[in-house]
């Protein structure tokens, strides 16, 4: 988030007058939002501008934010609550045992990953907090956990983007979720087989059990609140350091020229590559766009719309789920290979099916 111009604009005004013909604003990313490019501006004001005014937008930000995922996590976690005092999560678990089963999970934590398809990843940190102290987990339990729910997660809105974006609907869910099955499988038995991560997880969220009396459960998750309010702080605060530094710059740099062997053009690689960092809202938006003027062919649109199905928000989904004890290797780079190799199988085998719909024709 960027502070407006407008406000900046007033802020100068307001402290040396209106802007003489020497001075202007520009809207360069810092970090954090506009800076005031001119000769004759004094130091002293640029770094009032750039330190209190550019902190109160950090924190505007963080609470917008963190308020809107606020309204989704108690609700969900009051839910998880009443499920869980009524005896019904091990009723639900039987459902979800046979596929968190064969990825190495415990059947209750089912029950996580579908509050996250359905919601968002925030909305599953809340009932993982409430199921997780009952729970002997290691870390690489919760890294296979994490990583389904990095490529399987808010279904219901970011299928709709891909749909407006031009996908179809069904086989980009079927691949977000097939997809999440069989990486968290194949991560799930690399790490037994190579004995990686097998420590026990130490768990940041947690609320206690069904034993313990109300007022210790609501206390409990205010401070899980309190929690996600930091983590998003920093999110965000890291989030602007990468822009400043070049690091979102150096990925695009990175990435944009093997995308194209994975069936994406100029127009789409580099519109590929922002939404792979900065998630299928960003990246979904931009292919709208360039749909709507016709420059991406349709196989285009499919194809990057499945790599960012896969493989999306790489910077703040990752940290999320690294603070609850996800490990980088699983949730972040073994995701990007995974979804590289997947896509680009993918590709060759819709073009070779398109070539013999084209020989039969012929």
């Amino acid at each position: 988030m960027r502070l407006p111009a407008w406000s900046v604009s007033s802020i100068v005004q307001r402290r040396m007058g209106p802007l003489g013909p020497g001075q202007k604003l520009q809207p360069e990313v810092t970090g954090c939002a506009y800076i005031i490019h001119s000769d004759t501006l004094p130091a002293t004001l640029k770094k009032k501008i750039s330190l209190k005014d550019l902190f109160k937008s950090l924190c505007l930000e963080t609470w917008v934010t963190a308020w809107e995922l606020i309204r989704i996590t108690i609700p969900v976690a009051i839910i998880t609550k009443i499920l869980e005092e009524f005896g019904l999560i091990g009723y639900l678990s039987t459902f979800l045992e046979p596929v968190m089963g064969c990825i190495g999970l415990p059947g209750s934590l089912g029950l996580v990953w579908a509050t996250a398809i359905l919601t968002n990843l925030y909305g599953g940190i809340a009932v993982f907090a409430t199921l997780a102290p009952g729970l002997l987990l290691t870390s690489s339990q919760i890294t296979v956990l994490c990583s389904a729910m990095l490529i399987a997660h808010s279904l219901p809105i970011e299928l709709s983007v891909s749909q407006r974006a031009g996908a179809n609907l069904l086989p980009i869910g079927l691949l977000r979720l097939g997809g999440a099955v069989v990486y968290s499988f194949l991560l799930s038995r690399l790490c037994h087989g190579l004995d990686l991560w097998q420590e026990p997880a130490t768990i940041l969220f947690t609320a206690p059990g069904g034993s313990a009396d109300l007022l210790a459960w609501g206390i409990a998750l205010m401070r899980n609140q309190g929690l996600i309010i930091l983590i998003i702080f920093c999110i965000v605060l890291f989030m602007r350091l990468f822009k400043a530094i070049g690091l979102l710059t150096l990925l695009e740099t990175v990435l944009a020229p093997v995308l194209p062997f994975f069936g994406m053009g100029r127009q789409a690689a580099p519109i590929t590559v922002v939404g792979m960092i900065m998630g299928i809202g960003y990246g979904g938006a931009l292919i709208i766009r360039e749909t709507s003027t016709g420059k991406m062919a349709r196989e285009e649109v499919f194809n990057a719309m499945a790599l960012m199905g896969l493989c999306h928000g790489l910077i703040e989904d990752t940290l999320v789920m690294a603070a609850i004890g996800g490990k980088f290797g699983g949730i972040l780079w073994g995701r990007i290979v995974f979804s590289l190799i997947v896509t680009s199988l993918l590709v060759r085998l819709l073009r070779a099916l398109a070539d013999k719909r084209l020989k039969m024709q012929i």
